[in-house]
């Protein structure tokens, strides 16, 4: 199919498709899982931990399977792959509303987790990225900033339609959400790269997006030069940056299914805890779309060695936590803290390596995020389960945060990276 428009470039109804994607993934979050912990411990008895080890499953399957899928979206663009995760989550939503063991649940979770981090992260984020260059910093921050919108928007929804028809009827509504929402664009809207379409990145005009500026340009609007993954993992900077995004996944991810009965534990009224997602959420929504605009005009590694420190203080907040201003303050620093890194990480890699094998690198990234998303979780339930709290496992989370800045502080951009990235 040939797309030539007249005055609107594609890559705009791109984004609004990937946008639209993220939006409805809020179905597979830890933030809406968090809400059902609750309802469904008490009518199954399940511990922290066997609720925790279905998201671990689910997280490293994902990672396993993350490099392959970013592959395939170099190759053959996000489209199919975006559809088909998302149809698998609408699936597993539909099968958690009538699950009866805990078996039922591991499989539909994981089922659900696999594609949101093998599938959907990797799709729409990469997709944005290839189809802008100039903007690339804020389109990715839009497309992460509908992701938290979602949350914001289905959190309160999600739990009340638990507390007035119960926690099956809300899950079909997320599966109903996921394919009206997240599949139905993808599937209408959603192309490779402008290149297949007789487009050039930005829509400029073909062949303008080539090494030199265009006056008035700043330096990171050129076209970079393109690595592969091969080349790109002979960097030392690379592989610095994954060992840092596992630690601070781990970290905030740690908190993340666990923020709502820790909260409840220490006194805040389950309202205000579950009103806590919401203000993390919109807390994320505006940090994806300053650090994505930020990113334009300043170093991605710098932004992200802040956004790491604040995930740090966030935990340690959070551990004390026992009234609504410090509830609230924790979770709009640490919504600010995973959505901004959320948003930097591919910004980073295709301001450092290029964006032809941007899904390849984003794919093997993501899966040093998503082990720390398995591995955070389940560290906290093992902790909670052991002690009868979660104080301790927080402040090692605060500390992990700590020595991950410190990571990400001391690399060295590749001498390869395009100039201004």
């Amino acid at each position: 199919m040939t797309l030539r428009p007249k005055s609107l470039y594609y890559g705009w109804v791109v984004a609004l498709a990937a946008g639209s994607m993220e939006f409805a993934n809020a179905a597979s979050a830890i933030s809406i899982l968090t809400i059902f912990v609750g309802p469904m411990t008490q009518e199954f008895g399940w511990t922290r931990t066997e609720i925790a080890g279905a998201t671990s499953v689910g997280a490293i399957l994902g990672a396993g399977l993350a490099p392959f899928i970013g592959r395939l979206v170099d190759r053959h663009g996000s489209r199919v792959i975006l559809v088909v995760s998302g149809s698998v989550i609408a699936a597993a939503c539909i099968y958690l509303s009538q699950v009866q063991t805990l078996l039922g649940f591991y499989l539909a979770f994981t089922a659900s987790r696999i594609a949101d981090q093998g599938g959907v992260k990797i799709g729409t984020s990469v997709t944005a990225g290839k189809w802008f260059l100039r903007y690339r910093g804020r389109v990715i921050g839009l497309v992460f900033f509908a992701g938290t919108a979602g949350v914001i928007l289905l959190a309160p929804l999600t739990q009340l339609v638990v507390s007035q028809w119960g926690w099956r009827t809300a899950w079909i509504g997320l599966a109903g959400v996921m394919f009206l929402v997240g599949v139905v664009p993808s599937a209408l809207l959603v192309r490779r790269q402008p290149e297949d379409i007789g487009l050039a990145v930005d829509g400029d005009p073909t062949g303008a997006a080539s090494g030199e500026m265009r006056p008035g340009q700043s330096g990171s609007s050129r076209e970079e030069r393109s690595l592969t993954l091969k080349e790109v993992s002979r960097t030392p900077a690379f592989w610095t940056v994954l060992v840092s995004l596992f630690l601070v996944s781990s970290a905030t991810a740690g908190a993340g299914l666990h923020l709502v009965p820790h909260l409840t534990e220490q006194g805040v009224d389950t309202k205000i805890a579950v009103a806590a997602i919401s203000v993390m959420a919109a807390s994320g929504a505006v940090g994806s779309l300053l650090a994505g605009a930020a990113a334009d005009r300043a170093s991605p590694r710098w932004l992200m060695f802040g956004l790491y420190l604040v995930g740090a203080v966030a935990l340690g907040i959070m551990v004390v936590a026992d009234n609504l201003f410090e509830t609230y303050l924790f979770a709009v620093l640490l919504g600010l803290s995973s959505s901004g890194i959320n948003a930097l990480t591919p910004i980073m890699w295709a301001g450092y390596y290029g964006r032809g094998a941007l899904g390849a690198i984003y794919g093997v990234s993501r899966a040093a995020q998503v082990s720390g998303f398995a591995t955070g979780p389940l560290a906290s339930g093992i902790v909670y389960d052991a002690t009868g709290s979660y104080q301790a496992a927080f402040v090692g989370l605060a500390c992990v945060a700590v020595g991950a800045s410190l990571l990400v502080a001391s690399v060295r951009r590749p001498s390869v990276a395009a100039q201004g990235a």
